[in-house]
């Protein structure tokens, strides 16, 4: 634990070394090509989404070893078998929640707190939670270093949701279960929409979208996907 303390400490350390000195920001152009090549080019119109994926530094949020390959076209690890999704996954399920300002999001999976900083950028509030402890501790350092006082995290089995602060007007899943979680249905708000990946088998998963109209949930699968499963306290898929 005290080893864990003291790699956090130099994280931080250089994490505000590098909020301080936007101006010798060495990643901006390699942002730029990432939205433009990866984001912009593939179809992703939102221009909020477009300019808070210009802005956030992504590279902060992953693994030191695995920096020079932040902006690449491809998911990274982030540890406890999970990871940071392709810079498009990220752009493409933000944009299908068609996020207002006053939106309340839940979100399944904190990972690194990347996506939470695109989904904080762009609502009223973020809530979201992480099977493991380590990476929730982490991604909660970054993330307050990084001055976002509208995200709250915990550490809790995302099948289960959030249901202190529920409902919620949108919800976000970056892991896939077998099925969608009947709390997850529940909390979300008449009008809401919820992005999700499921497994229709042993092989495949698709990212479906619901729409909550007059209590009754409308679903459509927009994109064949790849996440890893979605997990309770004892590592079994849900």
């Amino acid at each position: 634990m005290k080893g864990q303390n003291i790699l956090l400490a130099v994280f931080s350390f250089n994490l505000i070394s590098f909020c301080m000195q936007p101006q010798q920001d060495p990643w901006k152009e390699q942002r730029e090509r990432m939205v433009e090549q990866q984001i912009a080019g593939r179809g992703i119109t939102d221009p909020d989404v477009l300019r808070v994926m210009r802005n956030i530094p992504r590279h902060v949020f992953v693994p030191e070893e695995e920096r020079p390959y932040a902006y690449g076209d491809y998911p990274l690890s982030v540890g406890y078998g999970q990871t940071i999704s392709q810079p498009y996954m990220v752009a493409f399920m933000t944009e299908q929640l068609r996020i207002k300002r006053t939106d309340k999001i839940l979100e399944i999976g904190t990972g690194s707190g990347y996506q939470a900083a695109i989904l904080a950028e762009l609502c009223d509030s973020v809530f979201s939670i992480e099977i493991h402890q380590p990476l929730a501790e982490k991604a909660d350092s970054v993330l307050k270093t990084l001055g976002y006082r509208n995200i709250w995290i915990k550490t809790g089995d995302g099948y289960l949701g959030w249901p202190e602060h529920a409902p919620f007007d949108k919800i976000i899943v970056t892991c896939a279960p077998s099925h969608v979680p009947p709390a997850l249905i529940q909390q979300l708000r008449e009008g809401g929409r919820m992005i999700i990946p499921v497994e229709k088998n042993s092989w495949t998963q698709e990212l479906a979208l619901l729409k909550k109209k007059d209590g009754k949930i409308v679903q459509d699968e927009v994109l064949p996907v790849r996440f890893v499963p979605m997990i309770d306290q004892h590592g079994r898929s849900y």
